[in-house]
């Protein structure tokens, strides 16, 4: 890594935590009777659940969505069940290797994500692996896309971690699996690591 880095952004699903969308489709796929490709293309059309993410729309109006795009009426649990089930878990190793980045780097969490799925990490994954009710510890500051009305790849959300941090975007990595938070990172002149595999992250930092 270029020694001139001084600062880390990672993003959570898919680069620190276990992710599997697949889980999720294939439980809106078993409540609804419609395949899991039919499913995706209603997720990808569907404008709730980027609203959200940006915090625009409550718990209780996402969930009306998920019965309205799917044509389904399962409990608030079901569906909540249902959108949790990508999250697949926290390795241990990622929690131990931040710890450690910690010391030496600047470190932030910036996450596109919704108040269900932080709850449940906060609630269920956390405590179960390692006793802690929060990734706040991990990091010298964690953003979460709901709380900031902002969500990734637009330019301002990450202008923002910038400039609450005093932060120079060229001494600046940010991780992400994603593509396209990749090149929203790039366009306000940070420097960026595509993920394309959960294990790179730990090998890159051995490299």
């Amino acid at each position: 890594m270029d020694t001139a880095i001084k600062n880390l952004i990672f993003d959570l699903g898919g680069v620190i935590l276990d992710l599997s969308v697949e889980h999720t489709l294939q439980s809106f796929s078993d409540l609804s009777g419609l395949s899991k490709q039919r499913v995706k293309e209603l997720f990808v059309t569907s404008s709730a659940f980027e609203a959200f993410e940006k915090g625009l729309i409550s718990e209780v109006e996402f969930r009306a969505a998920v019965r309205k795009t799917y044509s389904i009426n399962p409990d608030d649990a079901t569906i909540d069940a249902g959108w949790n089930a990508m999250l697949r878990g926290i390795p241990v190793a990622k929690l131990e290797l931040l710890k450690k980045l910690k010391a030496t780097y600047r470190v932030y969490l910036l996450s596109n994500t919704n108040t269900i799925h932080l709850d449940y990490i906060n609630t269920n994954m956390l405590p179960a692996i390692t006793g802690d009710s929060s990734l706040d510890p991990y990091f010298h500051r964690t953003y979460y896309s709901h709380l900031m009305k902002k969500r990734k790849p637009d330019a301002e959300i990450f202008e923002q971690v910038l400039q609450e941090n005093n932060l120079n975007a060229h001494e600046t990595i940010f991780l992400d699996d994603h593509a396209d938070n990749i090149a929203g990172a790039k366009r306000v002149g940070i420097q960026t690591f595509h993920v394309l595999n959960p294990d790179q992250v730990i090998e890159f930092f051995h490299a």
